[in-house]
């Protein structure tokens, strides 16, 4: 019992400071996210030494390699930004809650499961506080991008229609019309958004490594490419040299969705919420 109240404080307070920096600076230091790790495993195998039993470091070793697996398809897939993904292999030494394998990959697929759903309200509402705070430019740029792919809008609101008509005989295509008739207005408010509202002019003696550019930007015969990685140090140098501000694009700070899906992991591990649950999501599944 001791082992998880301290797992779960030490989790608790870092997750804290991360949401704190994400929030101020739109990054979260590796060395947080390292040393949330490394303090996490070292607990683990002292515990494990002090109590003969070395299931309970073991699991912590398993966890952080199943969620470094997560974490870089989630990387790679272009979902997370770098702080992000090594967030999320943080949690494979926090989460192992069991000495049994067994239950601890429920409670990573419950977690997964939770963090997904949480992270999809939160962009949902993110994305609506933002085109309201900035709602003129919002209102601007919806109408230029909705201009600019009408044909492409309208061809997909003919087809939705079609499939919605073949409704009245098969359910399955008025549902299918609704998404494709939907999907152009959804398309076109998050490009707004995102061009409208995440998008600011920053000086380049504030950039730090890994802002992202908005666009490429030519300097001489050489070309800094904007790319998911984000900016290098060098390109920094580089960039200030030739402009004093820089157009950058700003994500939406994701760690509060860790701090909300943990909590509500954890709750449903110390009570008998977690068999209820995992009860109806195996039923609902298979």
């Amino acid at each position: 019992m001791a082992d998880l109240i301290f797992i779960f404080l030490l989790a608790l307070v870092w997750l804290i400071f991360a949401v704190i920096q994400d929030l101020k600076t739109r990054e979260i230091a590796n060395w947080l996210n390292i040393s949330l790790i490394i303090f996490a495993l070292s607990f683990r195998f002292f515990y494990s030494l002090f109590s003969e039993n070395f299931s309970f470091f073991y699991q912590g070793l398993i966890g952080v390699g199943i969620f470094f697996v997560m974490a870089n398809l989630l990387y790679y897939g272009k979902f997370f930004a770098g702080g992000d993904a090594k967030l999320m292999m943080a949690f494979g030494a926090i989460l192992p809650f069991s000495e049994s394998f067994s239950v601890n990959l429920n409670i990573f697929l419950m977690f997964f499961f939770i963090f997904f759903i949480v992270g999809a309200l939160y962009t949902i509402f993110s994305t609506i506080y933002l085109s309201f705070s900035n709602f003129y430019m919002f209102k601007k740029e919806f109408s230029k991008i909705f201009k600019k792919n009408k044909k492409r809008i309208y061809l997909a609101f003919i087809f939705g229609l079609i499939l919605m008509i073949f409704g009245f005989w098969q359910e399955v295509f008025f549902i299918l019309g609704i998404l494709i008739f939907l999907l152009p207005y959804f398309y076109v408010y998050v490009k707004s958004v995102d061009e409208a509202c995440l998008v600011k002019e920053v000086k380049t003696s504030q950039l730090r490594e890994g802002d992202w550019l908005y666009k490429n930007v030519k300097i001489d015969k050489k070309i800094i490419r904007a790319n998911w990685n984000g900016l290098t140090k060098q390109e920094i140098i580089s960039l200030k040299k030739k402009y004093k501000t820089i157009l950058i694009r700003y994500g939406v700070p994701f760690s509060p969705v860790f701090v909300i899906s943990f909590l509500i992991v954890f709750y449903f591990w110390k009570t008998s919420a977690f068999e209820t649950l995992w009860s109806f999501l195996g039923n609902s599944l298979w």
